[in-house]
């Protein structure tokens, strides 16, 4: 018996434009969000799926509304899903972390599986979260097709479990872009087989966020 999972990262949000660690920072969608959001919609109107999850922040939530248009199922919220906490990280500018923390900066940018923060989540942390959260969900819904709605960093550290991929390769998978969608399936033992990840074929070049911003890599624009 297959459970299919389609993991959904949230869609542009005030965060991304203003160009701030989110986190757990509750940002708005922005408008070039709220335009991705109706090509996620269509996306979403003839994928059949039978329950859907979402992070509880306000971006998450209002991408699983979009995802849900046509369907109209109860959305479970589920903190387990939820972005890192980047503690000290919050709210702050890309640009003015390197200054303001070098030594934290340091790790996120060249040994991502180190990274701890202050007053926040470690890597490690959000890894194991992601695993247990996720399998709990299959284990709930065996033979079913679930939409989970989260985050960046949290879906990156869950394909790099599905990939059975050390973190220290975790470069290898790269980052979803806004509103992106990765399908997996589960067989009997609910081990993941990854089908595609961080397909945002739904948009078109100019409303993509990761094509417009390099900041987020630490590179110059």
């Amino acid at each position: 018996m297959v459970t299919t999972l389609y993991l959904v990262r949230h869609a542009e949000a005030m965060g991304n434009v203003n160009e701030i660690f989110q986190g757990h920072t509750d940002c708005e969608v922005s408008p070039k969000g709220k335009i991705q959001l109706e090509r996620l919609k269509e996306r979403f109107k003839d994928i059949n799926y039978d329950v859907i999850y979402s992070s509880p922040l306000i971006r998450t939530m209002e991408t699983a509304e979009a995802v849900n248009f046509y369907h109209g199922l109860e959305i479970i919220k589920n903190k387990g899903l939820i972005e890192i906490n980047g503690g000290v990280f919050e709210g702050k500018k890309w640009a003015e972390l390197p200054n303001l923390y070098p030594k934290y900066y340091d790790l996120w940018q060249n040994h991502f599986a180190e990274f701890k923060v202050q007053d926040g989540e470690s890597i490690t942390e959000v890894y194991d979260r992601m695993k247990c959260t996720i399998s709990e969900i299959i284990a709930a819904n065996i033979g079913k097709t679930i939409v989970a709605v989260t985050h960046g960093c949290a879906i990156k550290n869950y394909l790099c479990y599905a990939f059975g991929i050390p973190l220290e390769r975790t470069e290898e998978i790269g980052w979803s872009d806004n509103t992106a969608i990765s399908k997996l399936e589960f067989g009997d033992d609910l081990h993941p087989n990854v089908i595609f990840i961080n397909d945002c074929s739904h948009l078109t070049n100019d409303l993509s966020t990761l094509e417009h911003q390099k900041w987020w890599r630490g590179e110059e624009e």
